[in-house]
């Protein structure tokens, strides 16, 4: 794989975690989507506030498949890594990686989609395809 990743880390909050003390399956989504809105702020540069309230589109998820692999727990210092595996017309397919210390906790792969005000799908505005073109996974 090359092309760019997007990386950020995050620290697991109490909040984060089940009676168990593991991260509760649901909020590695929530995780994610932070991850999507740090990547479309940061090297994207359109905030979720640009994109929804200002320029009146947004950028859903259409599609998500996960695998969990080793638990995390309250106060692991995660690392996210984010590329894209195919840039479309109106939708976008996005790697995760989660882990931990090196070892791989948690991957998905999730689809999210370009939808203009009318609520149907648009095709990528030049400047967003221009910024996101860099993290498409290349064949080695």
């Amino acid at each position: 794989m090359s092309g760019q990743v997007f990386t950020t880390e995050r620290r697991v909050r109490f909040a984060d975690c089940d009676a168990a003390g593991i991260v509760f399956f649901p909020r590695y989504f929530e995780m994610l989507n932070g991850v999507v809105e740090d990547w479309f702020a940061g090297p994207l540069q359109a905030s979720f506030r640009e994109l929804h309230v200002n320029r009146r589109v947004s950028v859903p998820t259409a599609a998500v498949e996960a695998r969990f692999i080793v638990p995390s727990r309250l106060e692991d210092e995660l690392t996210f890594a984010l590329t894209v595996t195919r840039l479309g017309g109106a939708s976008c397919g996005l790697r995760h990686r989660i882990s931990s210390g090196g070892q791989l906790r948690f991957e998905a792969t999730q689809t999210i989609v370009y939808v203009g005000a009318s609520l149907k799908s648009e095709t990528w505005p030049e400047t967003l395809r221009a910024l996101i073109a860099p993290y498409v996974e290349m064949p080695e």
